[in-house]
């Protein structure tokens, strides 16, 4: 079978996933070029694991299709699992083994030794600054560490295709960045990534973010197209007391919804609203405004209220 450039690296087409009766994923169809960066992002229990272990083979779906670089998921499994490096959402590798033993036992389970193996694993230290912690016990690594041996251990047989499942869930900040430096420099060498993510700051690096709500993929676009198709009209409002502020503007005429980031609201208009009708309906209820100003939407806010629309929806 031969693979061209025009073949997405991913695809699914109408893809379902039922637990029960419970549906998991709900007619999921997309497509992710060679050598993208997409990014999967969802609230927990959107599906987004379930997506994930179907597009790589670890789970059949109920109905629909999955293929990587033009074969089939189902049906060609070995061809899939050469050109795949899977990583999942837990820890999965060997806490009583050393960083290089780990490793090691993965490359046997891919047949892989003498010096193509040597090289690879010296490149792959590298990569992931874990060289001088080679002779370094797993169950003894910091969260951050653990993942970056994880990825080494998904890179050994050199992919083409890298899928991360929450990669840097409970990793510090630093480690956070580090990791995504690491995933966008195997993208620029031609690694297709596709990675589900809680963190907005991840999703803004991805070339293309999908939104998966209740097994359903409401929104896929690159985070300014999809800020574009929100429509949203917001502004930044700082007030004491904060809560009561956010209580007064529930409720008020021409906000649509309104929500706390740290020591500020959010608050985007509805029919009618204008930041004068804001700090109005504020002074009204007695809260001090000390700041106001139109704002453009963070991809949070872009989120959100993709998702409020289709829970207004009903559907």
């Amino acid at each position: 079978m031969s693979q061209t450039d025009s073949v997405p690296a991913i695809e699914a087409r109408g893809l379902s996933k039922t637990f029960g009766g419970v549906v998991a994923v709900d007619d999921l169809s997309l497509a992710i070029a060679p050598g993208e960066v997409f990014g999967l992002v969802g609230p927990d229990g959107a599906g987004k694991t379930t997506t994930i272990r179907m597009l790589c083979g670890v789970l059949r779906p109920t109905s629909g299709a999955a293929s990587v670089l033009g074969f089939d998921v189902p049906t060609e499994t070995d061809e899939v699992g050469r050109r795949v490096g899977y990583m999942p959402q837990r820890f999965s590798l060997y806490p009583e083994l050393t960083v290089a033993e780990n490793l090691m036992f993965r490359a046997r389970v891919h047949d892989m030794a003498g010096r193509v193996l040597e090289e690879r694993l010296e490149s792959l230290l590298t990569l992931t600054q874990l060289g001088r912690f080679r002779h370094r016990l797993a169950s003894a690594l910091s969260g951050g560490m653990k993942q970056k041996l994880a990825l080494a251990a998904a890179l050994l047989p050199a992919p083409s295709v890298l899928v991360l499942d929450e990669p840097t869930t409970g990793v510090d900040p630093a480690s956070r960045g580090d990791f995504w430096e690491m995933l966008l420099g195997l993208a620029e060498k031609g690694t297709t990534v596709m990675a589900a993510t809680a963190y907005m700051d991840e999703a803004e690096r991805c070339r293309r973010v999908g939104l998966l709500y209740q097994g359903r993929l409401l929104v896929c676009g690159s985070p300014d197209e999809i800020r574009r198709q929100a429509g949203l009209s917001l502004l930044l409002v700082s007030c004491q007391p904060l809560q009561y502020g956010r209580s007064a503007l529930q409720e008020a005429s021409g906000v649509r919804w309104v929500k706390v980031l740290g020591d500020r609201l959010h608050v985007a208009l509805g029919l009618g609203g204008t930041a004068d009708s804001v700090q109005e309906s504020l002074e009204r209820m007695g809260v001090r405004v000390t700041r106001i100003e139109p704002i453009e939407p963070a991809l949070e806010d872009a989120f959100f209220e993709f998702v409020r629309s289709r829970r207004e929806a009903g559907v």
